[in-house]
C-alpha cells in the first residue's frame, strides 16, 4: 500500500505553502485528498497525477 502524506508534506513536496495547500482543500482545484477520521492525507501519485494534468508551457514557439 502506498504511503500517505500530509498537506504539510504535499506542500513542500511541491514547494508551496501549507496555506495553499488548505486553499485547494476548500476550492478544490488541488489534487485528489482522502480524509482518514479528521485528517486530510494525500497518495502521493494523486499528487504527481494532478502535476501532470496541470503543466503548461514547453510547447514549440511558432
Amino acid at each position: 500500500m502506498e504511503a500517505l502524506m500530509s498537506p504539510a508534506e504535499v506542500g513542500e513536496y511541491v514547494n508551496v505553502p501549507l496555506n495553499t495547500v488548505y486553499a485547494w482543500n476548500t476550492r478544490g482545484g488541488g489534487p485528489k485528498y482522502s480524509r482518514v477520521g479528521r485528517h486530510v492525507r494525500y497518495r502521493k501519485s494523486d499528487v504527481d497525477a494532478w502535476l501532470a494534468e496541470n503543466a503548461v508551457g514547453g510547447g514549440r514557439a511558432a
